[in-house]
């Protein structure tokens, strides 16, 4: 019989209680320790989890021998001293996005996990969506081409952070999606940005990605919409795509076109455009929970029966590319290099 892994959830606020939820029932983890500061929050998590050891101390299950994995779900500006020390003292941990506010922290977060040799895993939740998962596996099938643009929109008449703007709370969604689809570096970022009743924090982001080649992604990110999209286009030669993670049914949409120079016409005529069209079809998605996928997946990395999706490394990039859309958006648009 396998020993379940231990699990301390830190941070109880927002997402905090989906990571308890999913510790608690999954069979290969028993959650036994939830950490937050705020006495409220604490409250709640004992009404939901009599059981579970309860404290406003992270040390104190840092420390603790009894647990295994801590699941970070505190304000991105804690990450790096938490995770640090979570690893230090043997933990292995799952961090929510972004995995930190620098490229420096990040960098430090990843070579300490490689030193503890524990796993180091960000909660890139999307990754682990049946309609992500379903179009990773038309790329890794060879299935799509050459994919010649990657356009997505994460838009919404939504909170406005204190501590962060638009880009860095919700860019990391789309980003990582677009490096676990593609497999390619971004070469470059360009951001234009601009700052709406809250003027410490731009509330309305678009930013521009280039790759090695011809490949170009977009991405528009805002929290002043009058209404909620999270559509993503992908156009490739073989399929295309369209993901919209807001319709209940028909999350994901495969185009059997595309387009090609056409070789039998006269050279007068030069080199002409000939365009395919064929079906469009809805697959069919399974109906796990992303976040259910995704504790399954963390304790198979943890017991090394599975490569890890979103390690340190691919949280690092992520961050990277944030980065250098700041760099941009500071100096009107100028397209900056990637720093790695």
């Amino acid at each position: 019989m396998v020993t379940p892994l231990r699990v301390a959830v830190a941070g109880f606020g927002y997402w905090g209680p989906n990571l308890a939820r999913n510790a608690a029932n999954h069979p290969g983890m028993d959650l036994v320790a939830i950490v937050d500061a705020n006495p409220r929050r604490l409250a709640a998590a004992k009404a939901a989890y009599p059981m579970v050891r309860l404290t406003t101390d992270a040390r104190d299950v840092l420390a603790s021998p009894d647990v295994d994995a801590v699941f970070v779900a505190t304000p991105p500006e804690t990450h790096c001293a938490l995770v640090l020390e979570a690893l230090e003292r043997g933990k292995h941990v799952l961090v929510e996005k972004p995995l930190a506010t620098s490229s420096h922290d990040a960098e430090r977060m990843v070579a300490a996990a490689a030193q503890a040799e524990r796993v180091l895993s960000v909660d890139h939740t999307f990754l682990f969506t049946p309609a992500v998962r379903k179009m990773q596996s038309y790329f890794a099938a060879g299935e799509m081409g050459e994919v010649y643009y990657y356009d997505s929109t994460r838009i919404n008449l939504g909170i406005f952070q204190s501590n962060a703007n638009v880009i860095w709370d919700l860019a990391p969604h789309d980003i990582s999606i677009m490096l676990h689809l593609l497999g390619e570096p971004v070469t470059s970022v360009s951001a234009f940005g601009a700052r709406h009743v809250d003027m410490k924090n731009e509330n309305i982001a678009y930013l521009t990605f280039q790759f090695e080649g011809s490949l170009l992604a977009h991405l528009h990110v805002n929290w002043l919409a009058p209404t909620k999209i999270r559509r993503t286009i992908i156009g490739a030669s073989r399929k295309m795509l369209v993901y919209d993670d807001i319709e209940p049914d028909e999350k994901l949409k495969v185009y059997d076109c595309g387009a090609q120079i056409a070789t039998d016409v006269e050279e007068m005529y030069g080199r002409l455009v000939e365009y395919r069209t064929g079906d469009v079809v809805s697959p069919r998605l399974d109906k796990t929970e992303a976040l259910a996928a995704e504790m399954d997946h963390f304790v198979n990395v943890v017991r090394g029966a599975e490569l890890p999706i979103s390690d340190g490394a691919f949280g690092l990039e992520v961050v990277r590319i944030i980065d250098a859309a700041q760099r941009s958006l500071a100096n009107g648009g100028i397209p900056e290099q990637v720093q790695r």
